[in-house]
């Protein structure tokens, strides 16, 4: 087993929160013990649901995956005079391997998966469940590891990732390649999708109010279709972005911005054993190039921010820009119909279909950002930049898109760098701790920069 799965502790802890607006019988605490040693129908269905709130950790804490990402995207601050690490480590560099900054998004993803590990085990043994109903435990069980899966390998890029995350406790799993991550990541998605096919009309588990239309199997393979899509798109399989939107959920005959907000969400409340969204920090604030480079009348800046009369200032760093889009109980996007448009305009690019592509980045111009449409006679360069901009606007602050996009894409240069000092930093290095033992391990060796 890998050094990560001795964390695997996590997930009781994980699975001891209540998901968000969900009245499940035991969900409080699952015995993993009685999991892995006797599962039962009741036991695998808790666990199945606190997977939701596993998928969930981390993604809007003060020092969460949201916000990290958009530092280094330079879409956000976050002027906490108490922890200088949030320029020095994240826009000065390099990201350190033992930091809480530079060694985040590895150990609450792999929990979540030595976990999905034992649900999908579960669902094979345990009594009561019918065959659509394991179907539809394990297809959705293997899209969150994917989701999980994904979280670690576009932070650490060409460090590599674990994929082996079931192996015995005295067995330390190896480092792969990137390439061999999203294969795994496309292998899960692939085959939850063939499971999803043979769950019948409904999951035997409640899901949170985060997925919405998308809460019986037919329309979560929607979902799943969704994110194979945009692993498509980070491979750079253009073909495959575009086989696997065409049985997605894209529509793209809205007219509203609501119509392109239709998608999945990660939810919260203030309910009790709950978490508020942590994105309503006082001390993250917005990137004044943000407003700097909008092209004029852009209805997503006015939307997504607002300026404020006293602003923030830490090492020499200032805004006046406070973001709009969250509250203590908002919903954080996993995936929307807008990047869902956005995804299909990329494919159509790069694949020298022009004309298409640019009556896609229209329905997002026109719609969520309210400009006058493009021209048709656009050349192969000014497509690529609208699609870098509309990407850019449309998905502000949700998921470090900006950051993950300039390094995919080969446009990291793109980013600011507010002092001459700063980096771009490109991928997060392994853990120490994982580092630790593994004596002489290559991926270990690999840089932020």
């Amino acid at each position: 087993m890998t050094r990560l799965t001795a964390l695997f502790a996590l997930c009781v802890s994980v699975a001891a929160l209540p998901a968000c607006d969900l009245d499940v019988p035991d969900l409080n605490n699952p015995p993993i013990d009685d999991l892995e040693d006797n599962p039962t129908r009741e036991n695998v269905i808790a666990a199945t649901t606190g997977l939701i709130i596993g998928q969930r950790g981390n993604i809007a804490a003060g020092n969460g995956y949201v916000v990290q990402l958009g530092i280094l995207g330079r879409e956000a601050y976050n002027f906490d005079g108490a922890d200088p690490r949030y320029v020095g480590e994240l826009l000065a560099g390099p990201l350190q391997k033992g930091s809480p900054f530079g060694g985040n998004f590895w150990a609450g993803p792999y929990a979540n998966l030595r976990l999905a590990g034992l649900v999908q085990a579960g669902a094979d043994t345990a009594a009561g469940f019918s065959d659509q109903e394991r179907a539809g435990v394990k297809g959705f069980t293997r899209t969150i590891m994917a989701l999980d899966l994904l979280r670690v390998i576009v932070t650490h890029d060409t460090a590599g990732a674990v994929i082996d995350v079931d192996n015995p406790v005295d067995e330390q799993a190896p480092i792969v390649g990137k390439d061999a991550v999203y294969a795994e990541i496309v292998r899960l998605l692939d085959q939850a999708a063939t499971d999803l096919a043979g769950a019948g009309d409904k999951f035997a588990f409640p899901l949170s109010s985060g997925f919405a239309g998308f809460a019986a199997p037919a329309d979560f393979l929607k979902f799943n279709r969704a994110i194979r899509a945009r692993v498509a798109a980070y491979t750079g399989d253009y073909p495959g972005v575009l086989t696997a939107l065409a049985a997605s959920f894209l529509d793209d005959t809205v007219t509203t911005v609501a119509g392109l907000n239709v998608g999945v969400y990660y939810t919260f409340s203030a309910g009790t054993g709950d978490v508020t969204n942590g994105l309503v920090n006082r001390n993250i604030w917005a990137h004044p190039s943000i407003v700097a480079d909008a092209q004029p009348n852009d209805a997503r800046v006015t939307r997504k921010v607002r300026q404020v009369e006293d602003g923030g200032a830490a090492q020499m760093l200032m805004s006046d820009l406070k973001f709009n889009a969250y509250t203590a109980t908002a919903p954080v996007p996993v995936i929307r119909n807008e990047e869902l448009l956005l995804l299909r305009a990329e494919a159509l690019w790069k694949s020298n279909m022009l004309p298409e592509a640019i009556a896609d980045l229209n329905k997002v111009r026109t719609v969520s950002g309210g400009l006058t449409a493009l021209a048709t006679t656009l050349t192969e360069p000014e497509v690529a930049d609208e699609v870098m901009y509309n990407r850019r606007y449309s998905l502000l602050f949700e998921g470090g898109h900006r950051w993950i996009d300039a390094r995919r894409l080969g446009r990291l240069a793109d980013l600011p760098l507010d002092r001459p000092e700063h980096v771009r930093n490109e991928r997060y290095p392994i853990p120490q701790a994982e580092c630790d033992a593994r004596p002489g391990e290559a991926a270990c060796t690999v840089e932020s920069m």
